[in-house]
């Protein structure tokens, strides 16, 4: 399933003009592989030791053309923005939310959605989006 993720995303880039390079592929494969809430000096740390010199700047630019482009979902927490492949591209999977581990990133996938509630109080309005995260410890780091 990574690789399939992988193979996504990598199409996705040609499709909007972004030339395949390695650092692009090696960046993409780190965040499908880890499966949380990265921030961009993880992320630097880690290319840093198969490119030896890579600009920040870069890792950050390319995190956020990522996010634009719908591959990375973005959270802030605790000041820093952090990074996770989006987990919804494949055709099939389902809307759902996370609860987000403010210690180590690691998320979990909640399948209820608040927005049905609030589809109640609102009417006549259109959402046009939402964004619903619950924030924590997970097991591991309490």
């Amino acid at each position: 399933m990574s690789q399939t993720r992988l193979q996504h995303a990598l199409t996705t880039l040609k499709e909007q003009g972004y030339k395949h390079t390695k650092k692009r592929e090696v960046m993409l494969d780190y965040l499908v592989r880890r499966n949380r809430y990265v921030t961009a000096k993880e992320v630097h740390h880690f290319m840093n030791q198969s490119f030896p010199g890579v600009s920040y700047d870069t890792i950050y630019r390319n995190l956020h053309d990522f996010a634009a482009l719908n591959l990375l979902e973005e959270t802030d927490l605790n000041g820093e923005m952090k990074f996770r492949f989006h987990c919804c591209l494949e055709p099939g999977e389902h809307h759902h939310h996370h609860f987000i581990c403010t210690v180590c990133g690691k998320t979990k996938e909640l399948d209820l959605c608040p927005m049905d509630f609030f589809e109640e109080q609102l009417p006549g309005c259109v959402i046009e989006g939402h964004r619903f995260e619950i924030l924590g410890r997970c097991e591991d780091c309490q």
